[in-house]
């Protein structure tokens, strides 16, 4: 079975996109003459194939439709609300295949996307078994945030162990208290999936401890175009059998069970998904895609699980200047939670899951330092999603999770009614933690600080040189800090001007974009020492950062995010250099 892509349907680029009206618009590829519809609203942009559903006829526009939001097909007079994808004549019939969409460039620039296979699951379909009482356990046991223990027959599957260190730097912690045994469960799994890089699911300080006990787990990755395990070798972790899986195709584990890992619609560089085939029966973790496989799943799988809180950026709460006042970003947090709560709600409801149950999640600003980020970044509860779910599709049963409460799937199943289908934690088991060895790991970051490349100014350029972002109008000003996001004496205060890649002593006279980022100086130093992407500043909130003009820069942040070298700065080769250039100063 040859594996899953992402085929360009239709691009357009800047200009095109900005000439897009509010409502509904036609487009047509020059190439092979293909009609496309895209809907362009307040919330963003969804488009589809102008095809009916129904015998494939062309839509035009609903001159009946006042909203801007109905197209009418010209076969059979089919109607398509093109800002939900649900066919409005006949009700309740189709919802419409949506296209997933990329901005290309800060300009924004836009391509159309279509996964293919659409629905890979399809492949060599299974009749599901019916789980016996008494046989092998069929269970899930949530261990803490995206950490599930699969036992399904004879094999134990883990997702996601971040059990133990904090996540982005110093600026996620863990929620819930991991159950005691909750290492050893990992190093007894038969195998391990990891969704995507980022550090609150692929943990070095927990795959250290598997390092140690076994390093040849099977560890199960997608195949995107950066590689999961890109850090590996930096972080000195040994583990010896990380299998990269092409995307929508089945993995077979044994005769009864197997996995299938998916692409996301939105990161395909980055993010996953995995569906999980046990005797024909599906488990469906959507980990934190934004657009799980474009927006194409299987419905009706018999557990659901994936993300609900939300608060995952630093945008707005690390934002600072202009309209970013206090009233301001607490009445954006709360109308974002809200729509992502309405979304995961209308996601669940489509898909009609069986069980459904919100983790992925379960992460705090617990340092003393970020308590300003912990007050302001409000997140959505699981329990207020699971009663949103169970008002809107009474008959999908839901499960808030506790860190080692366990669900018998195939009691479940059996009879969803049936409350021994879910085991709590025992009595006196601790739920949430309470102590993190801050100063461990707040003291190795710290210890960049001190790095012999940081006594040369040289390092600058270097740096940005190896970083390789460039021809882009935009200057940014970069604030070594303390703390509390003070300049520290002793610190690093530059301009960069990715123009042309200089580094002037103030702001050049042409007309440019000006970014000020105000760094922790431990957690700064360490990514340039070890050449981390910058997800653990921005998305750990270890900066501050103001703009002028208001506007992100899309092409900026997700080279520095996601597209930055894989191998670390060279740099012993800069003090090698530094030595060379101070030996001819003194000869001279």
């Amino acid at each position: 079975m040859a594996s899953q892509e992402a085929k360009e349907l239709l691009s357009l680029g800047p200009s095109e996109v900005g000439s897009l009206n509010d409502g509904v618009n036609f487009r047509k590829n020059p190439e092979d003459g293909k009609c496309y519809i895209i809907y362009k609203s307040g919330e963003g942009i969804r488009a589809c194939k102008n095809q009916c559903k129904h015998q494939g006829g062309l839509f035009i526009k609903d001159i009946e439709d006042l909203d801007g939001r109905t197209v009418k097909c010209t076969k059979h007079n089919w109607k398509l609300n093109v800002s939900t994808m649900k066919y409005v004549n006949p009700p309740d019939s189709f919802l419409q295949d949506e296209l997933g969409e990329f901005n290309l460039s800060d300009d924004g620039g836009l391509r159309l996307l279509e996964l293919n296979p659409v629905d890979p699951w399809l492949a060599d379909p299974r009749t599901p078994l019916e789980l016996q009482e008494g046989e092998v356990k069929v269970c899930v046991t949530y261990l803490t945030h995206a950490c599930m223990e699969l036992q399904l027959g004879g094999k134990r599957l883990m997702f996601d162990p971040w059990l133990k260190g904090p996540a982005f730097a110093r600026g996620w912690w863990l929620l819930h208290e991991p159950p005691e045994d909750a290492l050893d469960r990992m190093c007894a799994a038969d195998l391990i999936y990891i969704s995507h890089m980022h550090s609150d699911h692929l943990s070095y300080p927990t795959l250290k401890v598997l390092s140690e006990r076994r390093p040849d787990m099977p560890i199960y990755v997608g195949d995107t175009s950066r590689p999961v395990f890109w850090y590996l070798e930096q972080s000195q972790v040994k583990l010896t059998n990380i299998n990269v899986t092409p995307f929508g195709v089945w993995q077979n584990i044994d005769d009864h069970l197997r996995l299938m890992i998916l692409m996301d619609g939105v990161h395909p560089e980055m993010d996953t998904c995995i569906i999980v085939d046990y005797k024909g029966h599906m488990i469906l973790n959507t980990v934190d895609c934004t657009r799980p496989n474009g927006g194409r799943l299987p419905h009706n799988v018999d557990l659901m699980m994936g993300d609900f809180a939300g608060g995952a950026s630093g945008f707005p709460m690390t934002f600072y200047g202009g309209k970013y006042t206090e009233s301001w970003k607490e009445q954006f947090i709360r109308n974002e939670r809200k729509k992502l709560l309405n979304y995961k709600s209308d996601l669940v409801r489509s898909l009609q899951p069986r069980i459904y149950c919100p983790f992925a999640g379960y992460f705090v600003e617990a340092h003393p330092s970020d308590r300003y980020i912990k007050d302001t970044n409000i997140k959505n509860s699981p329990v207020s999603l699971n009663e949103l779910i169970n008002r809107t599709a009474p008959d999908i049963k839901t499960w808030t999770p506790k860190p080692g409460a366990v669900l018998d799937l195939g009691l479940a199943l059996r009879d969803p009614s049936n409350s021994a289908a879910i085991t709590d934690p025992p009595a006196g088991a601790k739920i949430y933690k309470d102590s993190w060895e801050f100063s461990l790991y707040v003291d190795e970051l710290n210890r960049a600080i001190s790095s012999a490349i940081f006594k040369h100014p040289g390092w600058i350029q270097f740096y940005y040189t190896w970083a390789g972002f460039a021809n882009y109008n935009l200057v940014v000003r970069m604030v070594e800090t303390d703390d509390a996001f003070e300049p520290v004496a002793a610190g690093y205060d530059y301009l960069v001007d990715f123009l042309d890649l200089s580094f002037p002593s103030s702001r050049p006279d042409r007309e440019h974009s000006y970014l000020e980022i105000k760094n922790r100086m431990g957690v700064m130093r360490h990514v340039v020492l070890h050449g981390g992407l910058w997800d653990d500043l921005y998305i750990g909130f270890q900066n501050r950062i103001s703009r002028d003009p208001d506007v992100y820069h899309h092409k900026f942040w997700n080279h520095f995010q996601a597209e930055l070298p894989v191998r670390a700065p060279d740099w012993g080769l800069f003090l090698k250099g530094m030595s060379m250039t101070l030996k001819n100063v003194c000869s001279v």
